[in-house]
């Protein structure tokens, strides 16, 4: 049984949440790794991957390492790869790169001439040259050049992973599906506990945090990967994944925590509730503002994305007033993905953790408080 090794990438500081997860889902030899978490395995392993990681930005098969300490050396080391499996004439592909410390070229040169080493290569071996096509490619290769070696990798993911097919609506600020997943596993919630998202806008948290508790694959929206477009996905791999995906099915159960997701605005309350259908996920949804909420009942988590900076023209008198509040929860934890210092100044309370994120392109804190 062949062997692959597969490289799955997470946004800056999910990487251990993401070997954690890995390893939760039965990945043995993931491993922890700056940018993203290696494995080794099958085919099948690396297609599970694609459908079960609710953190990992892409899934990657790596096709080969070589020296590369100039030009000649990159186009050759492209063309002694085997393209055969993946990439014929009749498949379009792209080309990305990321060079670090390379002496000979900037990115979009080491871009061009991995481009031209492939489409030789393939000539060379089926009499015809395949397409590029930006868009929408049917193979996307990568090329990451650190000094004077570089690796070349497999895009098995096609679209990011982030788009699981259920949001067909979005706030004003949408927050990636995947940075969800990971703060829900940051903030230590043992999928049982009572969850509240008093900022819930689109309602991401509150959906990641139904489907990671009842089981549910969150691949099992997406139409086609990637790797489904390649030379060698045939009939037995597309009944073999078929297989895969029923099994999925199968695992998951309705989910069982109590979830409740509030808003002040009804208009985006009525995006989250259309969002929670189209994901197959009920949760209970409720128009009030976060500063009323209150420690009634059984204890339990607050996972939220409050508005900040320009993005939602929050200040410091909203990050007060939102400190205020949560700061009356007690016997709870508030988990807050802070994308302005003015938060963790406004709370008299220190973090039990702070973990630095990426919100996109916006630097971010995760702040974890355990409210006395």
């Amino acid at each position: 049984m062949q062997m692959l090794e597969f490289y799955a990438s997470a946004s800056p500081g999910t990487e251990r949440a993401l070997c954690e997860e890995l390893r939760e889902l039965g990945f043995a030899s993931a491993r922890l790794n700056r940018g993203g978490i290696p494995f080794r395995g099958t085919w099948r392993e690396g297609w599970r991957a694609c459908l079960q990681s609710r953190i990992a930005q892409r899934v990657f098969l790596l096709l080969g390492r070589f020296a590369a300490p100039d030009a000649e050396a990159l186009a050759a080391g492209i063309g002694a790869l085997d393209w055969r499996p993946y990439l014929t004439p009749r498949q379009t592909f792209a080309v990305a790169s990321v060079c670090r410390g390379a002496a000979f070229a900037p990115d979009n040169v080491v871009t061009l001439k991995a481009k031209d080493a492939l489409v030789d290569r393939i000539r060379a071996d089926e009499g015809a040259r395949p397409s590029v096509s930006r868009d929408d490619p049917d193979v996307r290769v990568f090329v990451y050049l650190v000094d004077a070696r570089a690796a070349v990798y497999l895009d098995l993911a096609g679209e990011a992973l982030h788009r699981r097919g259920y949001r067909t609506e979005a706030g004003e600020a949408p927050l990636r599906e995947t940075l969800a997943a990971a703060i829900l596993r940051l903030s230590g919630w043992n999928r049982r506990d009572r969850l509240a998202d008093p900022m819930c806008g689109s309602g991401t948290i509150a959906i990641e945090a139904a489907l990671w508790a009842g089981g549910a694959a969150p691949g099992l929206g997406r139409e086609r990967f990637g790797f489904e477009r390649w030379a060698n996905f045939g009939a037995a791999q597309a009944e073999e994944l078929r297989c895969l995906r029923g099994e999925m099915r199968r695992g998951a159960a309705p989910c069982a925590a109590r979830i409740v997701a509030s808003d002040v605005d009804p208009d985006v309350l009525g995006v989250a509730r259309r969002n929670a259908r189209a994901a197959g996920v009920r949760l209970a949804f409720r128009e009030r503002s976060a500063m009323a909420m209150q420690a009634d009942g059984e204890p339990g988590i607050v996972v939220t994305n409050p508005p900040y900076g320009m993005r939602l023209r929050a200040g410091a008198a909203f990050c007060r007033e939102t400190a205020a509040a949560f700061s009356r929860l007690h016997g709870w934890r508030v988990c807050i993905l802070a994308g302005s210092p003015e938060y963790r100044r406004q709370f008299a309370l220190r973090p039990r953790a702070v973990f630095p994120l990426a919100n996109g392109d916006l630097p971010c804190e995760f702040l974890i408080y355990d409210v006395s």
